[in-house]
C-alpha cells in the first residue's frame, strides 16, 4: 500500500458514492469485473464486485475448490459524519443566501464551523427519455461555510458552545435578499436542465485536502479517515491477496457498507441482506446449494474494520490505563465484553496470527469500564451471518471531527495485516 495512493483515495472519495467508485476503479485495474445485481450471475471462478449506492462488495473465487469452502471476509464502511443538504434547502436571511442542512451521524459539530466546505454526492435526473439516471458530483472549491457567532456577542462560548441544529447550522453560500436555487446549481454541475433534477443525496466535506503533517511528516490529517482508511486498506489487501497462495481453499471477499454512522438500517447497510445475498449467489455460481452455503458459513471468518481510538496525549485519563494505544503501534484489536465489538477469543487469535504472519505488531483496545463503548458493523454482521467475527482498527485521534489524524506507518501495517488475513 502506498501513502500517495491513500491520499488520492481520500481526495477522490468525499461521499460514500465516490468511495465505492474509487474502490471499483482500483479493482477494475486489478482485473475485477463488475456484475449487476439485476442480471443473472452465470460465471464461474474469477474476480468480481458489485455496487449498491455507496456500498461495494468484491470477491475472488479463483482458489475456491468446492461450493462449501468457506469465506475470508473483511468488512468496513464508506460513510462518515457530516452535514447534508435538505430537499428544499434554499432560504435567505439578513442578506445571506443559506442552505438548510441536516446532521448526519455524530459529527463533532464545532469542528465543522468556520471551515471551508465543499459539496459532493449524487443527483438523480430525468435523462429526457422518461428514464432516471444517477450522476455523481464533487465540488472541492470552498463554496459553503457555517459561521460561528462572534465571542463579543456570546461570552459563554468560553464555557462550551451549544448549538441548535435547526437554527445555528445553516450554511451560507452567497449574498442576496432572495434565496438561491440549489437545484439549478446541481443541474449545472451534472449538465442537465434544472427541471430534470429529481432528487439528490448531497453532503458537505472539508475543502482542505488530505496532507502529511508533523516535523517528519509521520502523521496524516484528513477528513473521513473514519472509515475510508479501512476501506482503502481492505481494497488494496484484496488486490494483493488474490495473487498469493491461500492457506485453505475458499473465497476472499471485502464488504464496504454505507450508513454505519446512522445504525446501518438501510437496503445497503450492514444490517441489510446485502452480504448474505451476495454470499448465497457466490455459492450458487460455484454449483452449490443452500446446504453448501451453510457449510461454507460455518467455516468462515470476518474481520470487521473500523478506526480505533489512540490514547490522546492531552486526555490520557479518558483511556483504559492497561490498554494504551499508540499511533504507529500497529493494528488494534477492539474488545468489549458486552459485544459492542464482536471480538471473541477465537477471532482475536485469528487476527493476531494474521498480524504475526505480516510481521506487524498488534495492539488491544478496551474502553474504560466507566465509559460507554462505541460499536461497528461487526456485531450485526456476526448476528446476521453466524460467522466468527473480530473487530479491529488503526489508531487515530479526533474521530468524527471534520479533520482527523492517523499515523502514516500504521496504514501500511494495516494493509499488510489484512493481506495476510485474506491470504
Amino acid at each position: 500500500m502506498s501513502t500517495d495512493g491513500l491520499l488520492e483515495y481520500l481526495r477522490e472519495s468525499p461521499s460514500p458514492f465516490h468511495a465505492a467508485r474509487s474502490s471499483a476503479r482500483l479493482l477494475e485495474a486489478a482485473g475485477f469485473q463488475e456484475l449487476m445485481e439485476i442480471a443473472p450471475w452465470e460465471h464461474q471462478r474469477g474476480r468480481y464486485f458489485i455496487r449498491r449506492g455507496g456500498s461495494l462488495i468484491a470477491w475472488s473465487t479463483e482458489q475456491a475448490q468446492l461450493p462449501s469452502d468457506g469465506f475470508l471476509i473483511v468488512g468496513a464502511h464508506t460513510d462518515s459524519p457530516n452535514l447534508r443538504i435538505k430537499p428544499r434547502p434554499d432560504f435567505a436571511r439578513a442578506g445571506h443566501q443559506l442552505l438548510g442542512v441536516e446532521v448526519y451521524g455524530g459529527p463533532i459539530i464545532n469542528s465543522w464551523l468556520d471551515r471551508d466546505l465543499g459539496l459532493s454526492g449524487r443527483v438523480v435526473v430525468n435523462d429526457g427519455y422518461l428514464q432516471r439516471q444517477e450522476r455523481l458530483f464533487q465540488v472541492d472549491d470552498p463554496i459553503l461555510r457555517v459561521s460561528r457567532l462572534a465571542i463579543h456577542l456570546d461570552r459563554s462560548v468560553r464555557e462550551g458552545e451549544q448549538f441548535n441544529a435547526q437554527q445555528h447550522l445553516a450554511a451560507h453560500w452567497g449574498l442576496g435578499s432572495a434565496p438561491g436555487d440549489f437545484a439549478a446549481y446541481l443541474a449545472s454541475l451534472v449538465g442537465v436542465e434544472p427541471g430534470d433534477v429529481l432528487a439528490w443525496d448531497a453532503m458537505t466535506h472539508d475543502a482542505q485536502p488530505p496532507a502529511l503533517i508533523g516535523r517528519n511528516q509521520e502523521l496524516l490529517a484528513s477528513g473521513r479517515l473514519d472509515n475510508l482508511a479501512t476501506s482503502y486498506a481492505a481494497t488494496e489487501a484484496l488486490i494483493a491477496a488474490v495473487d498469493q497462495p491461500i492457506g485453505h481453499p475458499g473465497t476472499r471477499l471485502i464488504a464496504l457498507f454505507d450508513h454505519e454512522e446512522i445504525g446501518s438500517m438501510s437496503e445497503r447497510g450492514a444490517f441489510s441482506n446485502l452480504l448474505m445475498t451476495v454470499l448465497e449467489r457466490i455459492v450458487l455460481t460455484l454449483g452449490g446449494n443452500r446446504e453448501d452455503l451453510h457449510v461454507a458459513l460455518a467455516g468462515s471468518i470476518v474481520a470487521s474494520g473500523d478506526m480505533a481510538h489512540a490514547t490522546h496525549p492531552n486526555y490520557a485519563d479518558r483511556h483504559e490505563p492497561q490498554h494504551q494505544i499508540a499511533i504507529d503501534g500497529g493494528p488494534v484489536l477492539k474488545i468489549n465484553t458486552n459485544l459492542r465489538y464482536a471480538t471473541d477469543a477465537v477471532g482475536a487469535a485469528a487476527f493476531k496470527d494474521a498480524c504475526a504472519r505480516a510481521g506487524v505488531p498488534c495492539q488491544e483496545f478496551v474502553v474504560r469500564s466507566d465509559l460507554p463503548c462505541g460499536s461497528t458493523v461487526g456485531p450485526m454482521t456476526a448476528a446476521l451471518t453466524g460467522v466468527t467475527t473480530v473487530d479491529f482498527g488503526a489508531a487515530m485521534l479526533s474521530m468524527h471531527s471534520a479533520r482527523e489524524v492517523t499515523g502514516v506507518a500504521d496504514q501500511k501495517m494495516y494493509a499488510a495485516a489484512l493481506t495476510a488475513f485474506l491470504s
